[in-house]
């Protein structure tokens, strides 16, 4: 429950999902409950993207009220990010879990250097990148998102203020790429999980439901 309402002020304040409150959380309790070692991170990014969900549904609704909302880099974004948040849930099929682990590791200190020791000097352009550009940007977004189990707000964020977008519609468009990041990812993992049903604690997915 704590985690939970840590995971609501995040998306609401910063325009990300919580997924770096949730999966440590979900890492432990699905420990507890004697979830296999070989699945448990897998299980953990995936639950995490689908409670996220609808955080960012609601952090997304607010800002674009407000009218903060960068619609181009939503539009430029959106279909590279599913992409990568596919190519995300295709490893999570076939990948084991230390990559996973490796992967939360290294994106979770990247985002936290910047936040700590980051400058208003760090820059890499005064404007977006071009289209190649952007949709290099918006995989790496949706592939870095997958395989931490985050809606991309932190990394979204960071990219745009990395280009002088403002921090305020920088939060607000991360919140809309959420999205369709968590809504993919979420589907994405419920896939990548049918072949490990055996693995999986009751009602892990829908296959598991039925079949009891």
């Amino acid at each position: 429950m704590a985690a939970g309402v840590v995971t609501g002020l995040l998306a609401g304040l910063f325009g990300i999902g919580g997924g770096a409150v949730i999966v440590p959380v979900l890492f432990e309790v699905f420990r507890l409950l004697g979830v296999s070692e070989e699945i448990r991170m897998q299980l953990c990014i995936g639950t995490s993207l689908a409670i996220i969900v609808p955080t960012t549904v609601r952090s997304y609704r607010a800002h674009r009220a407000k009218g903060l909302v960068v619609q181009a880099v939503m539009r430029s974004w959106t279909v590279p990010a599913v992409i990568g948040v596919a190519a995300g849930s295709v490893t999570a099929a076939f990948a084991p879990a230390q990559v996973f682990k490796l992967a939360f590791v290294v994106i979770a200190a990247i985002i936290a250097a910047k936040l700590l020791a980051g400058r208003e000097t760090w820059v890499l352009g005064r404007s977006l990148p071009g289209r190649a550009g952007m949709t290099g940007c918006g995989f790496l977004v949706g592939l870095a998102s997958s395989l931490m189990g985050i809606s991309g707000g932190s990394l979204a964020t960071m990219m745009m203020t990395l280009y002088g977008v403002p921090i305020h519609n920088a939060v607000a468009t991360s919140a809309g790429l959420g999205v369709p990041i968590t809504i993919a990812g979420t589907l994405g993992y419920m896939a990548a999980g049918f072949p490990q049903q055996s693995l999986m604690p009751p009602l892990s997915n829908l296959s598991s439901s039925t079949s009891r």
